[in-house]
């Protein structure tokens, strides 16, 4: 049986929370009237074990915590879910919501859990036999309800609401913004809907306010990556890329790069799609395609503006390209993203749009590639010999100990907590510089310019044990260009569960 607890509004008014210790945690404003309060509520027979004063901080986190962790199971009994009264929301607090319609609590049940276990995304999909909702988290999906088909209207109307979206347009594709709280803690909620064959899906973007305090020292960077990188953003003028795939964190990146040259001395301009994270002291522009406005166009609205560090969102065409260049080659610094595979390949890219040679070198500064690996458990995960099938492909020797995912509750079975970047950097010295004029391969840039490539930067989290040689292997296969060995899980999948190694 659980503890009781005191009603989330209260706790949070009061500075009281009832622990399942039994004893009261205490936050700087909380009064010996509100203690008797929280005893008178909590009944004759719950007597505390004690007091904990907190500080406002560690008291907030523990809030959220507490109340956050609430199931959604409960709330989603099919047959008791009728249509309610509707919340519009500015800045709502999910947890302390007055309003008791079933869907009401269940969507902001959802939303709450979504940031308290760190999921990037919530997916409502509509089913032959119901209503799927599965979470994002670690770049992985997972399936956390099903409810029956009726109740998906409700729901998709609910989140509309929510985002002032047009609730009697179900043809097209509607994208809408939602500002939430939960607790202490702020996000923002990016909407899109979509049409789609038994009904509309919905994708719920969690954009947790906490990313954007990320630093350029908490992003996983090595010393050698971190020294070039924070070298190049101390140039008054160029461009620097960060490239990877959707998914990388490469926004996360830029963001880190923005705080360390946001230091009220410059007129900061970002034009981006969309806006993740408000920053403040920066200037954020969101393009809109439908009325004309492009990154190209923003970017040149922002040029007139007096700016010395201008981050583009994504460079993605010819036209954008050149603008950036141009920007970089007229005294400004330039940050922004381009898809390629690797550090090199940005290069190329550039080229493939149609920039010439000595402009790139002219103009480029640094390339950052980057992807996202999973971290194990550190509450189950085990070691094991690093199997002879494995050890060619990543390049450590065979029995080498690393770690095995086993899966725990704390880790929802599946073997792995969060995720660590991986990075390589090029830095444009004057060796650099010349092999780009002249054309030169990705691999004579590499070898010229790189600090440490992705696959050793992946090397050395699996000689650490941090991750699994499984979950590593897709940057090894990139960099080999391979079948996988038998065994080896995709990207992003969870490892086997196989006792014995795989053969060769």
């Amino acid at each position: 049986m659980s503890a009781p607890r005191l009603p989330y509004a209260f706790a949070r008014r009061a500075g009281v929370l009832a622990r399942p210790d039994g004893r009261l945690a205490l936050s700087p404003a909380a009064t010996l009237a509100a203690v008797a309060e929280a005893c008178r509520a909590l009944g004759p027979a719950r007597v505390p074990a004690g007091l904990d004063r907190l500080d406002a901080a560690a008291f907030d986190r523990l809030l959220a915590e507490t109340y956050a962790a609430d199931g959604i199971a409960a709330l989603a009994e099919a047959s008791g879910l009728g249509e309610g009264g509707l919340l519009g929301l500015d800045a709502a607090d999910l947890l302390d919501s007055d309003d008791e319609a079933p869907v009401v609590r269940l969507i902001n049940a959802l939303v709450a859990q979504a940031v308290q276990q760190g999921a990037s995304d919530i997916h409502l999909e509509p089913a032959p036999d119901g209503t799927v909702v599965r979470m994002r988290r670690d770049g992985v999906m997972e399936e956390v309800l099903r409810l029956p088909g009726e109740v998906a209207p409700m729901l998709v109307s609910r989140v509309k609401v929510m985002a002032r979206l047009d609730i009697a347009e179900r043809r097209l594709p509607q994208d809408g913004r939602i500002s939430v709280a939960l607790g202490a803690r702020q996000a923002d909620v990016r909407v899109s809907t979509l049409p789609a064959r038994g009904g509309e899906r919905v994708v719920l973007r969690i954009l947790d306010q906490a990313a954007v305090s990320l630093t350029l020292e908490t992003l996983g960077l090595d010393s050698a990556t971190e020294a070039g990188l924070r070298a190049a953003l101390a140039s008054p003028n160029g461009m620097i890329l960060v490239t990877g795939p959707t998914g990388a964190g490469k926004t996360t990146t830029l963001y880190a790069a923005l705080k360390l040259l946001n230091d009220g001395r410059r007129n900061i301009l970002t034009v981006e799609d969309p806006v993740e994270y408000a920053v403040p002291g920066v200037g954020q522009t969101q393009v809109d395609p439908r009325i004309g406005l492009t990154f190209a166009a923003g970017l040149r609205a922002i040029l007139r503006q007096d700016p010395d560090v201008v981050m583009v969102g994504e460079i993605r065409d010819r036209e954008t390209a050149g603008v950036a260049v141009e920007s970089a080659l007229t005294g400004h610094l330039v940050l922004s993203t381009v898809h390629a595979n690797s550090a090199a390949g940005a290069i190329t890219r550039l080229r493939d749009f149609g920039v010439e040679p000595f402009l790139i070198a002219a103009t480029l500064r640094a390339v950052v590639a980057q992807r996202l690996v999973r971290l194990v458990c550190p509450a189950c995960h085990s070691e094991e010999p690093l199997a002879a099938a494995l050890a060619g492909r990543i390049g450590l020797p065979p029995g080498t100990p690393v770690a095995r995912a086993n899966g725990c509750p704390a880790c929802r079975m599946t073997g792995f907590v969060g995720r660590q970047g991986l990075f390589e950097l090029i830095r444009i010295d004057s060796a650099v510089r010349a092999l780009v004029n002249d054309g030169a391969s990705e691999a004579a840039i590499e070898a010229a310019g790189l600090t440490r490539s992705l696959p050793e930067s992946a090397r050395a989290l699996v000689a650490a044990r941090r991750t699994t040689p499984e979950e590593a292997m897709p940057l090894f296969l990139e960099e080999r260009g391979s079948a996988p060995p038998p065994g080896a899980a995709p990207p992003g999948a969870a490892p086997p569960r196989a006792e014995a190694p795989a053969a060769a």
